[in-house]
């Protein structure tokens, strides 16, 4: 049997996963429900599956927080403890992460592998290249978009699907969280 790859990122109206200025992780939008709604998320058992630059992201901010910031919320400190698996020809360890294994190697090839040898589902929460890259090779099987009630036109970063191949998308599930933020679940198929 073959495990579920799901791709999940957060997501401004305009399609950008961060801004600068003086926008939040959330965008500020973040609520009660979102927030307990991510944690259930994680609460399965999964494996998570990043990139270099967004493990080295999430280490970095993780270290730079305090106890009562956004960066540790539950949820996250959740997930941060689920096995994972870095996808990296540049990383060493020992890695700041608790159960985290680096493998080395095309992303394609790494996921491909994980894909038909793990026993619990796969996700990776950001890793733009990186999923745009599996996108292509069709390994990724669900796309979680969490939509947030903003457009960031002059603020907006990291453009999520940027480069990306053509797809027809299937809606899944979809859920309105705290009155105005859309979780919207996609399985993608390659446009021809």
């Amino acid at each position: 049997m073959t495990a579920t790859y799901t791709f999940d990122v957060f997501s401004s109206l305009d399609g950008f996963g961060a801004a600068s200025g003086n926008w939040t992780g959330y965008w500020g939008k973040q609520g009660p429900e979102l927030l307990g709604h991510r944690l259930a998320q994680y609460e399965t058992k999964q494996r998570m599956v990043l990139g270099a630059n967004t493990f080295r992201a999430f280490t970095q901010m993780l270290a730079a927080s305090t106890e009562d910031s956004d960066v540790r919320d539950p949820w996250v400190t959740r997930m941060r403890h689920l096995p994972a698996t870095v996808v990296s020809n540049t990383l060493t360890g020992p890695l700041d992460w608790p159960d985290a294994t680096i493998a080395s190697g095309d992303a394609v090839d790494v996921v491909a592998r994980l894909k038909q040898e793990s026993d619990v589902p796969l996700r990776s929460h950001g890793s733009l290249a990186m999923n745009r890259s599996l996108m292509a090779a069709g390994l990724v099987d669900y796309v979680q978009v969490t939509l947030f009630p903003v457009i960031t036109g002059a603020s907006g970063l990291d453009p999520i699907f940027q480069g990306a191949a053509d797809f027809d998308l299937d809606l899944v599930g979809t859920r309105t969280l705290d009155g105005s933020i859309q979780e919207l679940i996609y399985r993608p198929t390659r446009h021809t």
